[in-house]
């Protein structure tokens, strides 16, 4: 009888293996329309960082469309982990919401598309403004001249941004781009004086829009003889340090909604050169196979 039991025992065992090896290499169910999105993604929002502009915005969604009461939250993570899990969803067609924005190369290399947002908890629009110290164009009035001229849009940002992000290096990506659009570097460059080996220090925040358009700003400007130089810092800190006076210059700043407690903390401590690229935005994406999730309501509701 013993020698029975423990041969059932070891059949059994056999076959909770088999099973559990056969579950680990079965892909993840496809996003099914017909049931309720909460619970195919334990109602929760892929994100980003905690610090992040674009993380309280959500939140303050959560709150405006009473997401919170049905069970769904935000899970804080790094930029590099939600691309990584939405590439991942995307190639099995599974069900995901994740917090994305524009600029960003991920809209440009995924089918996406933001939620609508009719309560407006991520603003009526955002831009890319440029800043600098106060008194900075007294002292370096040709640099300002360039910033002043530096604009661009969307579309023609989200190739240079392609190219960094698919392994090329973010200067010869920059050389290259700077190559291939002589008529819109001749406007940037436009009535900007040579350096002179005058001193920019210019800072910018660790994502790929701010990476790109930081390493091209300060690639044009050594070629007109400043000593242009690059510092990554985490958003707060930017801004204070734009503040003090101990940064130069960021064209990376995101108003009026991702940055604007850090515009209202330091107001009278900056100075807003310009609008850089318009049409921005920020919100809640899903992908597009996911097509009867059209607004953040339908997260409940659907």
């Amino acid at each position: 009888m013993k020698k029975k039991i423990s041969r059932y025992l070891k059949i059994a065992a056999v076959a909770l293996g088999l099973t559990l090896l056969v579950s680990a290499c079965a892909k993840p169910p496809k996003y099914n329309s017909h049931k309720k999105l909460g619970s195919q993604i334990n109602y929760t929002i892929t994100g980003i960082e905690a610090g992040a502009g674009i993380t309280d915005s959500t939140e303050t969604a959560l709150s405006e469309y009473h997401l919170k009461k049905a069970n769904w939250q935000i899970m804080p993570s790094s930029t590099a982990a939600m691309v990584s899990t939405l590439d991942k969803a995307i190639k099995n067609k599974e069900p995901i919401v994740v917090t994305g924005w524009q600029p960003h190369w991920m809209f440009a290399k995924y089918p996406l598309k933001f939620l609508k947002d009719p309560k407006h908890a991520y603003g009526k629009g955002e831009s890319m403004r440029t800043l600098t110290r106060t008194g900075f164009k007294q002292d370096n009035p040709g640099a300002e001249k360039f910033l002043e001229n530096f604009h661009w849009s969307i579309e023609l940002s989200n190739p240079l941004m392609m190219k960094i992000n698919n392994g090329m290096n973010k200067q010869k990506a920059v050389d290259q781009f700077i190559k291939d659009h002589p008529k819109q570097v001749k406007e940037w460059l436009k009535g900007v004086p040579d350096g002179q080996g005058k001193k920019i220090k210019i800072g910018y925040t660790p994502y790929d829009y701010e990476v790109a358009a930081t390493t091209l700003v300060t690639t044009l400007l050594k070629q007109k003889g400043y000593d242009a130089s690059m510092q990554q810092l985490d958003v707060g800190i930017m801004w204070s340090a734009i503040a003090s006076g101990k940064l130069d210059a960021t064209v990376t700043v995101e108003l009026p909604v991702t940055h604007k407690l850090y515009a209202k903390k330091y107001k009278g401590k900056y100075v807003e050169v310009r609008k850089n690229l318009e049409n921005a935005k920020t919100g809640l994406a899903v992908p597009t196979y996911m097509k009867n999730i059209n607004t953040i309501d339908d997260l409940k509701n659907k």
